[in-house]
């Protein structure tokens, strides 16, 4: 899109809200879900300021658009949205509320979609403004000046059986009922479609990379289940397969069944991080006792069951060979066709892995959208690269590579860092190395019950902080089965997460480093949190694939790091070697050799 077009644009949109008596307007990537992926009939922000990444909010005036992201689209923002209509902010470093009080003018209207604000974020906005006035739209601004905006997605949904889910739709129901009842909640709103997908053993094809289906439920104490689903979504077998407690309704029904079924003095369970205001605002006009708490259907979902978590260990031998296929391919393709000057390319080598994947019995797509970046591209934590990339990854550069997968038994997700030849950028190996020791810190611990992951995150920082270095992303997300890659409650990072690290969850641990327009490094593995000796806890590996040792400065090294690295590469090839093609194979034990 050019900059006219985006002008053209932001004034049709001001136009629109001037015809609405609103002084400016709150512009979120969020969808009704507050999902991190949106279709594309939901891409609202990047219709009106260009910008694509996963994370932000807009704030649009008479005579400004503030963009507001977090530090890993800082770049990409600033690239896809133009200085003459966007001003750029930080979303933690100048709060989007914030910026808004102190621009409001007195008698100031500000639109907001109460569909697409979490409750706990309207409050922020609430508490922050001191003039001006929050204004609830019936209809969003910008569905009215998109006039080619694409229709609301109806991918076809499937059920999940239970030699997959290890668990029937029915059990979940009513385990999700004895947790009402004992909280002392007689209803429960759920907006998440993965929390319903996994509540009702139902995957979708809504939204690229997460296989859900848009859609709301609400969930009674005697176990009657709400499912506002678009119906065409719905085949013959998927309805056959629910059981009797769950009824099918429209969506538009949603907001409306919500309000009838709320009679005064009811109590009403709703996240207030993800659920929309309006949810909130519908139960308190019925006259209900909105009751704000993290949803127990998250909580639940986070806790791998065992046929769950067998599934994800099946999964991933797939995964590790696709992986291993791809660098056998990379390394002497990198080598064969950098010295005749056509060079692979970024796009080039994610279609490759791409390929790999496909070739295993049981991929199903990819599990977000790859970080395929060479040299200082990799340096943008959330780079993407386009149809017509023909960034070329050299024989004397850098390489970055984080990819997954959905398969029918599960998720994955893992990052490696390569370098080819001997010439490699001053401080890489160093940088590398500390990376390697900081995955090793992390990927040792045990921890005793009640560990939540800010507890633990400075642990894996430690070596890091030692030459003075940092990354400024999280250290470890959770993964769902056959669900979102980047799933709640638990995290590992620096901000305060009230969540116990306990048995059945998988995380990511992922630490990284980066110098703008030189180099990006990470290591990333999937591990499940399992029992250890003593009533302690620990991280089990899920990942398999090899992680590079020619960029290791050797004295850097301890002799426990040493050993850890040598024991999970002779791991890598017991698990991986009778799936391997022989060049595969040939290129695993080199890679995999001791240190």
């Amino acid at each position: 899109m050019s900059d006219t077009d985006k002008a053209r644009i932001v004034a049709a949109l001001r136009a629109e809200l001037s015809a609405r008596g609103l002084d400016a307007f709150i512009l979120p990537r969020y969808d009704a879900h507050q999902a991190e992926y949106v279709a594309p009939h939901d891409e609202r922000l990047a219709y009106v300021t260009g910008f694509t990444g996963s994370a932000g909010l807009a704030i649009v005036t008479m005579n400004t658009v503030a963009l507001f992201v977090d530090g890993h689209y800082v770049v990409q923002a600033t690239n896809q949205c133009p200085p003459s209509l966007v001003t750029h902010h930080h979303l933690h470093n100048d709060p989007p509320e914030f910026w808004v009080a102190d621009v409001a003018q007195t008698g100031w209207r500000i639109g907001f979609d109460p569909m697409h604000i979490p409750s706990a974020l309207f409050d922020r906005f609430g508490q922050a403004l001191g003039q001006g006035e929050l204004v609830a739209v019936e209809s969003n601004p910008v569905d009215a000046i998109w006039a080619d905006q694409p229709e609301p997605p109806l991918g076809q949904a499937d059920a999940l059986p239970v030699q997959i889910s290890g668990q029937s739709a029915r059990e979940k129901i009513d385990k999700l009922a004895g947790d009402l009842r004992a909280s002392g909640a007689e209803l429960c709103v759920e907006t998440q479609p993965d929390n319903i997908a996994w509540l009702l053993n139902v995957r979708g094809a809504d939204v690229a990379f997460n296989p859900v289906a848009n859609s709301f439920a609400l969930i009674d104490a005697a176990g009657q289940v709400l499912w506002f689903v678009a119906s065409q979504k719905l085949s013959r077998d998927v309805t056959d397969f629910l059981p009797e407690a769950v009824r099918i309704c429209a969506p538009d029904e949603f907001l409306p069944k919500l309000d009838e079924r709320t009679r005064p003095g009811l109590s009403v369970l709703f996240d207030p991080e993800f659920s929309p205001v309006a949810v909130r605002l519908a139960i308190e006009k019925a006259g209900g006792a909105a009751l704000p708490q993290a949803n127990l259907l998250t909580a639940r979902k986070a806790h791998k069951n065992p046929v769950e978590l067998a599934g994800m260990r099946t999964c991933h031998i797939e995964d590790g060979i696709a992986w291993v296929e791809f660098c056998a391919w990379l390394n002497d393709t990198v080598s064969h066709r950098g010295s005749d000057g056509n060079p692979v390319t970024e796009r080039e080598a994610e279609q490759a892995m791409l390929r790999f994947r496909q070739a295993q019995p049981g991929f199903l797509e990819p599990s977000f959208n790859p970080i395929s970046a060479a040299d200082g591209n990799a340096a943008m934590c959330h780079y993407a690269t386009q149809a017509d990339n023909a960034v070329p990854i050299r024989t004397d550069g850098t390489y970055l590579l984080d990819s997954g997968g959905q398969y029918v038994t599960g998720t994955t997700d893992a990052t490696r860092s390569f370098a080819f030849g001997t010439q490699r950028p001053d401080g890489y190996d160093r940088a590398y190395t500390v990376v390697f020791k900081a995955f090793h810190a992390i990927a040792t611990l045990r921890f005793p019950s009640g560990t939540q992951g800010h507890h633990i995150d400075a642990i894996c920082r430690r070596p890091l902080w030692d030459f003075g270095l940092d990354y400024d992303h999280g250290t470890g997300h959770g993964v769902g089965h056959r669900l979102s890659v980047h799933e709640h409650p638990q995290r590992i990072g620096k901000p305060y997460n009230p969540v116990d690290l306990a048995p059945g969850m998988i995380l990511s641990l992922e630490p990284g480093y980066y110098e703008q327009d030189r180099f990006g490094i990470r290591i990333e593995n999937l591990f499940e949190v399992v029992l250890d000796a003593d009533g302690f806890m620990a991280f089990s590996n899920l990942t398999w694939c090899p992680i590079q040792t020619a960029m290791l400065v050797p004295e850097m090294l301890s002799e426990a790091e040493r050993d850890w690295l040598n024991a999970y590469h002779a791991d890598v090839l017991e698990h991986l070697s009778p799936g391997l093609s022989p060049g595969a194979l040939a290129w695993a034990k080199a890679a995999c050799a001791p240190i």
